[in-house]
């Protein structure tokens, strides 16, 4: 179960931005198993009228306010590979 928005966290803010709506869906997969809640906008749109991804600014990843430093640093290493696996992944072998 993905994180849930709390009233404290503060107001929704754009942590990151891409023109693909696979990729801004997949970003916010990665925030919730770090445990930051995070939601996908102007999926529909960016998917619907791709020539106009550009002009919207593509798919954007929203954090509460409280979040946005956690979150950034959290896509800043997905985007650097820091979680990718290895060749050699058993996804069947037991983790240490």
């Amino acid at each position: 179960m993905p994180p849930s928005f709390d009233d404290t966290d503060g107001d929704l803010v754009i942590a990151a931005r891409d023109l693909t709506p696979t990729e801004a869906h997949m970003l916010c997969g990665c925030l919730a198993a770090a445990g930051i809640p995070a939601e996908a906008g102007d999926t529909n749109l960016v998917q619907a009228h791709s020539l106009l991804a550009i002009a919207v600014g593509g798919a954007c990843i929203r954090v509460p306010q409280r979040y946005l430093t956690q979150a950034q640093a959290t896509i800043a290493a997905m985007r650097d590979g820091d979680f990718s696996l290895d060749e050699n992944f058993d996804p069947g072998a037991p983790q240490d």
